[in-house]
């Protein structure tokens, strides 16, 4: 399994994070049932290691879509109650929101369109169609690989209620390669067809989408997101450009055409009285003020 750096909520003393996918990749014959607990959002005591809670984003996962896509903390409420949360917009195409105190589950809902899931189980975990798993004269599955969306982070602004994630709206055809009954590392494999890049913004309450730009450019990386107080989204595009929107409707503010794409996430910082924007884009890092 891969793991990747989580989040810490200090508070509950648990540590969270998403697992890898199980192996052998693609091919699932040899491994029958859910295959607990790859392609998961767990907690963890730090001080012990012991498993608090964990759900499955993708059980008997067969597309290489792990679960480590960055977990967001929320504080807010629900249905008029507070909860502490945790957000997180899945690889395999689901947004979920979650308790974090015992990983109940409030919300699993499509960010985008899919065709592997025939819906969700009693627990909120997405239910994989069998019809959708990979084959030998091949099967079309939405999304690609790649997935919805990757390792880059994602972003909340507590003032607009917004969940900012970077999506590849793609599909692919899916082969299965090994079929043997115990298959080894590799089983399978994805030829893509489609890909275009977005930026959404979602309700952390409901999964629903508030506002979306589509980038023009159909190829490229994605970059991380950067919220700030000041009602403002910082988002890299696919052809390169540094761009700022205004966080509660999606309307581009200023952009600024750096030497490549932004695939790291925008930071923001103070030094001496000024406000800083950092992006890398290339070999380069650009750093941004206001004129005095």
């Amino acid at each position: 399994m891969t793991w990747l750096p989580g989040t810490y909520d200090p508070e509950l003393n648990l540590y969270y994070l998403g697992t890898g996918n199980p192996n052998p990749v693609m091919a699932g014959q040899g491994r029958k049932g859910d295959n607990l607990w790859t392609c998961s959002i767990v907690a963890l005591n730090p001080d012990t290691g012991k498993l608090a809670w964990y759900f499955q984003a993708s059980p008997h996962d067969t597309h290489d879509w792990d679960a480590v896509e960055t977990p967001v903390l929320i504080d807010g409420q629900i249905n008029g109650q507070p909860r502490k949360m945790l957000a997180q917009a899945s690889r395999n195409g689901y947004y979920f929101l979650l308790d974090r105190t015992n990983g109940k589950n409030l919300v699993s809902k499509p960010f985008l369109p899919i065709n592997w899931s025939s819906g969700v189980d009693a627990k909120g975990q997405p239910i994989g169609n069998p019809d959708k798993f990979p084959r030998t004269d091949g099967t079309l599955i939405i999304p690609a690989m790649g997935g919805a969306t990757n390792w880059i982070p994602p972003s909340f602004d507590p003032e607009t209620g917004l969940f900012y994630v970077n999506v590849a709206q793609s599909y692919s055809i899916f082969y299965l390669t090994d079929t043997d009954e115990k298959p080894e590392g590799y089983g399978g494999r994805d030829s893509g067809l489609f890909l275009r890049r977005a930026l959404k913004a979602i309700d952390y309450r409901t999964g629903e989408i508030r506002w979306s730009h589509e980038y023009p450019e159909r190829s490229g990386p994605s970059s991380g997101l950067l919220s700030t107080a000041g009602k403002l989204l910082f988002a890299g595009d696919p052809s390169g450009n540094l761009i700022a929107y205004e966080a509660a409707t999606g309307k581009i503010l200023w952009h600024a055409h750096l030497i490549g794409p932004v695939t790291n996430g925008p930071m923001s910082y103070e030094l001496d009285g000024r406000q800083y924007l950092i992006a890398g884009a290339g070999d380069s890092l650009y750093a941004f003020t206001l004129l005095p």
